[in-house]
């Protein structure tokens, strides 16, 4: 009896190892075909001049997309520095003051901006900028990309300050240091690892973003000379190519979308060795 329970566990015990291998197959399968074939598919116009060269005029052949590279980094930069800092801010207030009325709305209004589609925040921030400066501009896709940061910063941010050990901030309040900063030299410096992930998660999210950028930023055949002029991405210029007859175009498309595939493949991996070297303490 013993031996045919023992029998029956074993059987249990491989078949639900087999589903759950079977399952992580599955789940890797869609990610390891889109890898395999944009690779595939753009490795071979990754040259000098994809990364150097202004695009070629429509219909001909050659060229790079150097102010799509460009105006990529320019609308994240500017994102991060329009979201990072209110975005760590507020979840430090959500941590500390989060059980308040006001923190209960501001966490449900955190909640709800992380729902809404990228193509309405591309819309409002078209309505209350673009409209207002009477033309397109990198400095209003930065806001756009932004506000899609901000609610994933700021929730990350309360949740892991939530983690740090009461007795930290404890010691701190017993040495005399005042509760402002303990929060900000102890509290917040001991789940910063934790934050940067966050902060690179969400802006591996915007990087990736299309929609909001055909509103504000729209785009750019030519290098923008300053941060209020329309501005090129890799995203739109993703977009815009993969629509043109033109098979070069689609070949530079496709490179295109490799360098933001990897773009954001890095900083989903550096995000998972901080955490790992966060856990392991070295």
């Amino acid at each position: 009896m013993r031996l045919e329970r023992y029998a029956w566990r074993r059987l249990v015990d491989r078949a639900v190892r087999a589903g759950c291998v079977l399952s992580m197959g599955l789940a890797l399968l869609p990610l390891c075909s889109v890898l395999y074939y944009v690779f595939s598919r753009g490795v071979g116009g990754l040259d000098l001049a994809f990364f150097s060269e202004l695009p070629k005029p429509v219909g001909e052949p050659g060229g790079g997309m150097a102010p799509a590279i460009t105006g990529t980094l320019k609308l994240v930069g500017l994102s991060c520095l329009f979201a990072i800092p209110p975005g760590v801010l507020a979840g430090v207030y959500l941590s500390e003051r989060g059980e308040t009325r006001f923190g209960r709305v501001a966490r449900f209004a955190a909640d709800v901006l992380s729902g809404v589609p990228s193509i309405t925040v591309g819309l409002f921030v078209y309505a209350v900028v673009v409209t207002t400066m009477k033309h397109f501009s990198a400095f209003a896709g930065g806001i756009a990309l932004a506000v899609l940061m901000l609610p994933t910063i700021a929730r990350s941010t309360e949740e892991l300050l939530k983690l740090v050990p009461e007795a930290l901030r404890e010691a701190a309040l017993g040495l005399g240091v005042p509760h402002w900063r303990a929060t900000i030299r102890v509290v917040l410096r001991t789940a910063a690892p934790g934050i940067a992930v966050g902060v690179m998660l969400a802006v591996a999210r915007a990087a990736g973003e299309t929609a909001p950028l055909l509103f504000t930023a729209f785009n750019n055949r030519f290098a923008a000379e300053s941060l209020f002029e329309p501005t090129a991405s890799l995203p739109v210029s993703i977009y815009t190519y993969a629509l043109s007859p033109y098979e070069d175009w689609h070949r530079q498309a496709w490179s295109a979308a490799l360098v933001l595939l990897l773009v954001v493949l890095l900083l989903n991996v550096s995000a998972r060795l901080l955490v790992r070297h966060r856990v392991g303490g070295r």
